[in-house]
């Protein structure tokens, strides 16, 4: 099952990661200074993702 993963960067702030089943990182966040601000951000995600377009700029 896929799972997000919290942790911090070098700089300290909290970042997320999307792994696949096979623990492949698919998706990364940006750099947060809280890990609320960090968990809100994983929350947006599963919230829109579903929702979003595929948008081909080739």
């Amino acid at each position: 099952m896929a799972k997000f993963q919290i942790y911090q960067d070098k700089k300290k702030q909290f970042r997320w990661r999307l792994l696949a089943d096979n623990n492949q990182i698919i998706a990364t966040g940006e750099g947060y200074t809280s890990k609320a601000g960090c968990k809100n951000g994983i929350e947006s995600v599963k919230k829109n993702a579903p929702k979003a377009d595929i948008e081909d700029q080739t």
